[in-house]
């Protein structure tokens, strides 16, 4: 029986459909929903949320050696983090089957930046899949576990976020062995210092040449011929723009596998059309390669490097048509990003805003904080880098040390700050770093973390002690806040950077959207006290407006966190409608 399925559920089925024992990730959109869906077959599969994907991948490796089917999943930031493993692991290859999922942000709907992950299959020498739709989502799942361990090798599944985030319909086939296979110990296979790694080098170039076989003739490399004016070469989500927009008027070749490409089977496509294009999102990956073949292709000198394709952009290039639209002739009002109302991290950066301070910042909700009207983050690279960089500041320009502090969220800090930490211990900055205590991990849909103390399923488990773990690498000095009290926050932290000393601050109030948190009545605007004054709009919550000359709050939004109180001198704002 088919059923519509997201993309991201279709790969967590036929995880659980190909016997897989074991999936160990970090959440990061568009990749996060495999992991949520597959915590569903609970039952079959171990699932659970790593600290970062570097130790994920790390929990993967551990239980496909030991024999079972294992898998974790990672945005394209994430494999970033867990690249160390992955390039060994390609030297070792496997011994039940690993799939690793990377999925993509063309366009940076939820990322830093747009990088592509397919540089990393050929970097590593190891095969890539890549689905266009959810029923090649699960097709694909399985079948990277039977070419892993065919191969005896990792599989990377790239996904985007418009596969991940699509629907479309599925049917399934439980044909997976999920039997341990047998461990023998093999120190040169399993062991990578110099001696073994020269001769598991060997391995792998015999590897990628049996792989490029197997793409030369697999079923998942497709040509489809129509009309043989234009040829279109694409994979992913492209292909599926691409036969929207052109329909019958151009022959394709949908690659399924992106690495190794299939040299003979581009090349006899290319002869049999008039023009060829490659189609691909991000980098010239398929187009370069092409190229190589001595192949006259088109592609990124008509299409951008940057952002999405559509069908309607295709449609363009390639036919030179118009796609016409119904103008609805409804003037849609912009809604900017912005922090939600009643959120913690709101009452910590206006504190900061009133401390006048540079902020050294981070990956999660409260990088939102750098925009109008807090504006109160001056840096953000990547997950962790905050503290690292708050110490390397505060090595060069000292005397601003009193006047910078960094800021990560609990989950990020668990992922990669806690190294930051340490390093600003034991070389001593005067650095004062400042937790962000949501109590959950936010900008990805409220995922567990090592802090909640619950795991991926709900179950109680260890929570880590902030604090304890502070003092534990050497830092004397912590603090805990409650964001909601703007006037203590900023006196906790104006102390703390008079003190010549490293210290941690704990700023702990549970993410207002959390179904357990319990909020206060709303408030509302006294009319008759309110002079317009424009003060309160000053803390960029989105429950607060304008109306005429005067404020109103809007009860369906307001949480009764009470932080705008402070900011009218006036008594305007009173507590319940």
């Amino acid at each position: 029986m088919k059923k519509l399925m997201l993309g991201n559920a279709a790969v967590a089925s036929g995880l659980k459909d190909a016997g897989c024992k074991l999936v160990s990730s970090y959440p990061g959109t568009p990749s996060t929903e495999i992991t949520e869906y597959a915590v569903k077959y609970k039952k079959d599969i171990h699932c659970e949320w790593a600290p970062n994907e570097k130790v994920a991948m790390e929990t993967a490796i551990g239980a496909s050696f030991a024999g079972a089917r294992a898998f974790c999943a990672q945005k394209h930031v994430g494999l970033n983090v867990a690249a160390d493993p992955l390039f060994t692991l390609s030297y070792t290859g496997v011994n039940g089957g690993l799939v690793i999922a990377v999925a993509d942000d063309p366009g940076m709907h939820s990322s830093q930046n747009e990088q592509d992950s397919r540089h990393y299959a050929r970097a590593a020498k190891v095969l890539m899949l890549e689905p266009s739709n959810s029923q090649e989502c699960y097709d694909y799942a399985k079948l990277a576990f039977v070419l892993s361990e065919q191969f005896d090798t990792p599989v990377l599944l790239r996904l985007s976020t418009r596969v991940s985030h699509s629907t479309s319909l599925v049917e399934r086939s439980n044909d997976g062995n999920g039997k341990l296979k047998e461990y023998e110990k093999n120190p040169g296979k399993y062991v990578m210092m110099p001696a073994m790694a020269k001769t598991r080098h060997e391995v792998i170039e015999k590897r990628y040449s049996a792989e490029k076989v197997w793409s030369e003739n697999s079923d998942i490399n497709t040509v489809e011929m129509n009309d043989k004016k234009i040829g279109i070469i694409a994979a992913g989500i492209t292909y599926e723009y691409a036969k929207e927009a052109l329909g019958n008027k151009a022959s394709y070749l949908k690659l399924g596998c992106v690495y190794p490409l299939p040299a003979k089977l581009i090349t006899d496509f290319a002869k049999k059309v008039e023009t060829l294009y490659v189609l691909e999102q991000l980098d010239p990956f398929v187009e370069n390669y092409c190229k190589t073949l001595g192949l006259d292709v088109r592609g990124k000198e008509e299409f951008s490097l940057l952002g999405e394709y559509s069908q309607a952009l295709i449609k363009k290039v390639i036919l030179g048509e118009e796609v016409e639209y119904i103008e609805s002739g409804l003037e849609i009002p912009g809604r900017p990003p912005v922090l939600c109302a009643g959120c913690p991290h709101r009452g910590l950066f206006t504190a900061l805003k009133q401390l006048d301070v540079f902020v050294s910042g981070d990956i999660g909700c409260y990088t939102l904080s750098s925009l109008p009207p807090l504006e109160m983050m001056d840096t953000c690279v990547c997950m962790g880098a905050s503290i690292s960089a708050l110490h390397g500041r505060n090595i060069v320009r000292p005397d601003e040390a009193k006047k910078s502090v960094a800021v990560i969220g609990d989950s990020t800090f668990m992922h990669s700050g806690i190294l930051g930490l340490v390093n600003i211990a034991y070389n001593r900055t005067n650095s004062k770093v400042i937790v962000l205590d949501n109590s959950i991990t936010g900008m990805t849909g409220h995922q567990q973390n090592p802090t909640t103390g619950k795991r991926i399923d709900g179950e109680p488990t260890t929570a880590v002690d902030l604090t304890a773990l502070a003092h534990a690498v050497g830092i004397e000095r912590v603090v805990v806040v409650d964001p909601y009290d703007i006037p203590a926050t900023k006196a906790a932290i104006a102390a703390e950077l008079e003190i010549e000393a490293p210290s941690l601050i704990i700023s702990r109030r549970p993410c207002a959207l959390l179904k357990e948190v319990k909020h206060n009545p709303p408030f509302s605007i006294d009319t008759d006290k309110c002079i317009g004054c424009k003060a309160c709009m000053k803390i960029g919550c989105p429950a607060i407006k304008m109306s005429g000359e005067k404020s109103v709050i809007d009860f369906t939004q307001c949480v009764g966190c009470g932080m705008c109180t402070s900011f009218c001198k006036f008594d305007a704002i009173k507590e319940g409608k």
